[in-house]
């Protein structure tokens, strides 16, 4: 991990984490709370949390087109929020976004807690409104109809750490072996277009996420314009 002096936002500091330390950092987290599958499953998040930061996630009456919220001390993680409506929903699309909700929070948990840790590390110069001396209010992209990145890096690294802890890489890829395809003199492994949507429902099904998760998952490993693993 590196840190930059952030030029905007509301943070002094901007640290910045390749892919591969989000992916070993969720790995070895996961297992270190004894949570980390011998086999592909569903990730325990909830109890992650409980095990990981000692708060059991809450509902919470939260404004509007927010899923969650984190709180910080100079400790770490204080508490961790979902929206009521949302948590107390039982459909199963409901279900499983509270569970990505809990991940992007707990991402937030693992890379971010430091930056709340002096009175400090937060800019003076250019307030952010989901973000305060304590707390990151964390909204539904959909409602807020933003498309690409927006300078928000610490929602795109929530959302990397979401993704590693839901879906750890290499049980993904156990999980859809049998639809990859070796291709080349080194035999690389594919996903070919054929098979994607069979493989979007195995990893939806087997680690309990909505399809959009696995399929956003699957196009960070596969990319449909370059169907080779990406390493």
């Amino acid at each position: 991990m590196k840190n930059y002096r952030a030029n905007a936002g509301p943070f002094r500091e901007h640290p910045y984490y390749s892919e591969t330390e989000v992916e070993r950092t969720c790995s070895d987290e996961l297992r270190a709370c004894g949570l980390y599958p011998a086999s592909p499953q569903a990730i325990r998040i909830d109890r992650f949390i409980e095990k990981r930061f000692g708060v059991v996630p809450e509902a919470e009456d939260l404004p509007a087109n927010v899923l969650g919220l984190t709180t910080f001390g100079t400790k770490g993680v204080q508490a961790i929020y979902v929206s009521r409506p949302l948590f107390e929903d039982e459909a199963q699309p409901a279900r499983r976004r509270v569970t990505t909700t809990l991940a992007h929070e707990g991402g937030h948990g693992l890379l971010h807690a430091h930056l709340f840790a002096f009175a400090d590390s937060l800019a003076l110069f250019e307030r952010d409104p989901d973000v305060t001396a304590t707390k990151i209010l964390c909204r539904d992209e959909n409602a807020r109809a933003r498309s690409g990145y927006d300078g928000r890096w610490w929602e795109l690294q929530a959302n990397m750490a979401m993704a590693a802890l839901l879906l750890p890489k290499a049980l993904v890829l156990e999980c859809v072996k049998p639809h990859l395809e070796a291709r080349g003199s080194l035999g690389a492994l594919v996903l070919v277009d054929a098979h994607r949507p069979a493989a979007i429902r195995l990893v939806s099904d087997t680690f309990d996420v909505n399809p959009r998760a696995a399929e956003l998952r699957l196009a960070k490993l596969f990319p449909e314009g370059d169907r080779q693993l990406t390493l």
